[in-house]
């Protein structure tokens, strides 16, 4: 029920990212729907295909599809409000990337993967849905940018494993892997620490 629960936050977060995203590029209402869902269930469905998964777990569920939908209507009634918030998207994405990158190891580990599968594939469920996303509202996806991104989830996903050898329950083991992820995207943004470009600029 816990990991479970952690899974349902993940996706009320990655929809209401994709719904500012939508909104930002003033797609009209079944686009809105489109981009949040996409946000939402995209890493997921990649994970789970990736796995042998099928069908994918929003298709065996349907309180994935009704929690993007409740998540959806309130996001685009207050919209405005969620607008004043500048950094609403950069929050929503962040605690979404910090959801899915355990809940993907999880699955991982569920499946008897290798520790660095398991990272590997939190890494994809956290990522792949923002890509999906950027890429439909014709931006360059973060994960193929400079800022810290998947390099969170890596971290975060790798802390797990070692957290996990402490005598410490698995529930508040998985808490503070989801915290480092998330500390370590919140402290690259506020520090502007990014990594290094490969291209000279001019």
């Amino acid at each position: 029920m816990f990991y479970f629960l952690m899974d349902l936050l993940g996706t009320v977060a990655f929809a209401i990212s994709g719904v500012l995203v939508a909104m930002d590029k003033r797609l009209d209402l079944f686009g809105v729907f489109i981009i949040a869902f996409v946000t939402a269930v995209g890493g997921g469905t990649l994970r789970d295909l990736l796995i042998g998964n099928t069908p994918v777990a929003w298709m065996l569920e349907s309180t994935y599809i009704i929690t993007i939908i409740g998540t959806v209507i309130p996001a685009i009634i207050f919209r405005e409000k969620l607008r004043y918030l500048r950094k609403s998207f950069f929050l929503f994405d962040t605690l979404g990337i910090g959801l899915y990158t355990m809940v993907g190891i999880e699955k991982g580990l569920n499946a008897n993967l290798l520790p660095v599968m398991c990272i590997i594939l939190g890494t994809i469920t956290a990522s792949f849905g923002g890509v999906i996303r950027d890429i439909l509202c014709n931006e360059i996806p973060v994960i193929f940018r400079k800022e810290i991104y998947a390099t969170a989830c890596i971290v975060g996903g790798s802390s797990y494993f070692l957290l996990r050898k402490l005598p410490l329950g698995d529930e508040y083991v998985y808490l503070a892997s989801i915290l480092i992820v998330i500390g370590i995207r919140l402290v690259a943004v506020k520090y502007k620490i990014a990594l290094p470009g490969i291209y000279k600029t001019k």
